[in-house]
C-alpha cells in the first residue's frame, strides 16, 4: 500500500499545482461559463456523495436491521464513506474558485436554499461517520458498545439518505430545467449511491483481500455482488419511469430533454449507463459467473461508470434544455490553446472541461487513494 500511496501522492500534487494555477487565473481557464456554470467539478460532487453515502448504508444497514452482514468489511466501508465526503467537500471548494469564497457560505448563505441545506446535513454525515468508525475501532477492544453501536448505526443510516436525497433537491427544485425538476430525483439519487457505495466497496474489498490485507470469504464475495444487482435493477427501473414519463406526452419541456438524452448530444452518457447497468446485471444474476471475485470486480467497475454516465447527463442536459426564455448569447465550451482539440470533442455539448479540470480532479481523486492507504493500517481489520 506504500507505493500505492507514494505514486497518488505525486498525483495529488499535480492536481495541487493545476488548482493553484486556477486559482491565479480564475475559472475562465475551466470549461464552465455563464449559461453552464456548472461542471466536472460538481458532477464528482454529486458522484462522490453517492459513493460516501451508499458505502455507509451497506456497512450499517445489518446492524440497523438485525441482519447478517456481508463479512469483515465495515471499517473498510465506512473508511471508504469518510475519504469520498472529504473529497466531495473538495470538489465544492474547488468550483468556488479560490478557497476564499468559502466564507461567503457563511455569511451570505440563506437556509432557504438547498444547497445551505446540503452544506448542513453533509458537515453532519462527516462527523457522524467519523464517531461511527471510532466505535467500530472501540467495538474490537470494549465490551457493552454494541447497543450504543447500533444506535449510532441507525443515525447513520437516516443521515447517509438524508444526504444525497437533499443533494437531488438541489436540482429538483430548480423549475428552470426540465431535465432535473422531476420529483423523483431523490430516491433515484438514493438508489444510485445503493448502487456507486456497494461496487466501490466490492473493488475496494477485494484489492485488499488480494494484497493479503483483509480476510473475507467467497461466499461475502458473491453476497455483494448479488445486492448489488439488485440495486442496479431498482435504478434501471426509475431510468425508465423517467424516460417514459417525459417521452409520452410527444411534446413539451420535458420531451425535449429526454430526446437530448436519447438521441441528442448527450446519448453516449445514457447509452453507456445502460449497457453497463446491463453488463452489471448479467454478472451479479448469473452464479457461474458471480462465482469469479474479478468478474465481480468487473460488475463494479461497469455499475460505477454508469453512474458517473447518469451525474454527466444531469449537468450536460440540464443546462442544455432550459425552460425560461431570456435574452443575451449562450456561451459553449470555449476552443483555445492547447485544449483546443480536446475541447472540439465536446463541441456539440453545453460544457465540456478542460484539460486543467481534469488534472485538479485526478488530483482529487489521488489524495482519496493517499489517505485511504494512509488510514486503513491504522484501523485494523473487521473481527
Amino acid at each position: 500500500m506504500r507505493k500505492v500511496a507514494s505514486v497518488a501522492a505525486v498525483v495529488a500534487v499535480i492536481g495541487l499545482c493545476a488548482w493553484i494555477f486556477q486559482c491565479m487565473n480564475g475559472l475562465q481557464v475551466t470549461g464552465m461559463r455563464d449559461q453552464s456554470s456548472w461542471g466536472l467539478y460538481i458532477t464528482n460532487f454529486m458522484f462522490f456523495v453517492g459513493l460516501s453515502a451508499g458505502g455507509l448504508i451497506i456497512s450499517s444497514a445489518p446492524k440497523v436491521f438485525k441482519l447478517k452482514g456481508f463479512g469483515n468489511i465495515s471499517k473498510v466501508a465506512v473508511l471508504t464513506s469518510i475519504v469520498c465526503t472529504i473529497l466531495a467537500i473538495c470538489f465544492v471548494v474547488v468550483d468556488l474558485g479560490s478557497p476564499w469564497n468559502i466564507w461567503h457560505l457563511f455569511v451570505y448563505g440563506h437556509f432557504t436554499s438547498p444547497l445551505m441545506w446540503d452544506l448542513c446535513v453533509l458537515t453532519l454525515y462527516l462527523v457522524l461517520s467519523i464517531v461511527y468508525l471510532v466505535m467500530l475501532r472501540r467495538e474490537d477492544d470494549a465490551a457493552g458498545v454494541s447497543s450504543k453501536l447500533r444506535g449510532m448505526s441507525i443515525a447513520a443510516f437516516l443521515v447517509a439518505i438524508l444526504v444525497h436525497s437533499v443533494t437531488a433537491w438541489i436540482f429538483s427544485l430548480n423549475v428552470s430545467r426540465a431535465f432535473w425538476n422531476t420529483s423523483l430525483m431523490a430516491p433515484w439519487f438514493v438508489a444510485s449511491a445503493l448502487v456507486s457505495g456497494t461496487a466501490l466497496v466490492l473493488v475496494v474489498v477485494v484489492a485488499l483481500r488480494r494484497a493479503g490485507k483483509l480476510r473475507l470469504e467467497d461466499e461475502n464475495v458473491q453476497k455483494m455482488a448479488f445486492i448489488l444487482g439488485v440495486f442496479v435493477a431498482v435504478d434501471l427501473f426509475f431510468l425508465f419511469c423517467d424516460v417514459l414519463t417525459g417521452a409520452y406526452g410527444g411534446a413539451g419541456d420535458a420531451y425535449d430533454a429526454i430526446i437530448m438524452v436519447l438521441a441528442g448530444p448527450v446519448a453516449p452518457f445514457f447509452w453507456a449507463e445502460v449497457i453497463l447497468g446491463v453488463v452489471c446485471l448479467v454478472i451479479a444474476f448469473k452464479p457461474r459467473l458471480r462465482a469469479s471475485a474479478n468478474l465481480c470486480v468487473v460488475a463494479s467497475i461497469c455499475a460505477i461508470l454508469g453512474v458517473f454516465c447518469k451525474r454527466a447527463q444531469i449537468i450536460e442536459d440540464g443546462f442544455g434544455n432550459v425552460n425560461l426564455t431570456y435574452p443575451g448569447v449562450e456561451t459553449g465550451p470555449a476552443v483555445h490553446g492547447a485544449d483546443g482539440a480536446w475541447q472540439g470533442i465536446g463541441s456539440a455539448l453545453a460544457y465540456w472541461p478542460t484539460g486543467l479540470e481534469c488534472l485538479v480532479v485526478l488530483g482529487i481523486i489521488a489524495l482519496g487513494v493517499a489517505v485511504f492507504c494512509f488510514v486503513y493500517p491504522k484501523i485494523g481489520q473487521d473481527r
